[in-house]
């Protein structure tokens, strides 16, 4: 077996509304709806690249939050936002004016990137490649000291 690429996400959410608007109207991905509706509280999004990349399943406000600090799971997911530093400022600048929570900036040399939460604590790297091939090339270039980004 060769995994060929991630195909898509699913999450759990308190809020369905709340994180459609997020993941939606926010972010920007298109929430696709098959006909007759979804046969459980969820939305489906894609950017296009396929049929879903993001599934959200509602559990509802009395399930049990994402615990703090280091454990075992997901730490968080990245999203391509662009190719140039100017997209990702675009990105900053309207996550801030919509009150994102945004938790860090890093330079990885190859990437340039936010870090955000979604309405449920889930941690979402937005970034650009700034040398998209060099990784290709060098393979160590991924795992570079880590930079305050400046924007």
């Amino acid at each position: 077996m060769h995994v060929k690429e991630l195909g898509h996400l699913v999450l759990y959410v308190k809020d369905l509304a709340r994180s459609r608007r997020f993941y939606g109207e926010l972010l920007g991905w298109n929430e696709i709806t098959p006909e007759g509706g979804m046969q459980f509280p969820a939305a489906a999004f894609t950017s296009g690249r396929t049929h879903h990349e993001l599934l959200l399943i509602e559990v509802g406000a009395s399930a049990a939050p994402l615990p703090k600090g280091r454990r075992l799971g997901l730490y968080h997911f990245g999203l391509k936002v662009g190719e140039t530093d100017d997209e990702l400022r675009e990105a900053r600048d309207a996550l801030q004016a919509a009150g994102a929570k945004i938790v860090g900036a890093s330079d990885h040399g190859v990437t340039h990137s936010l870090y955000i939460e979604d309405p449920d604590g889930n941690e979402i790297e937005l970034y650009i490649d700034v040398q998209p091939a060099r990784w290709k090339d060098d393979p160590s270039a991924v795992f570079a000291e880590i930079k305050p980004l400046r924007l």
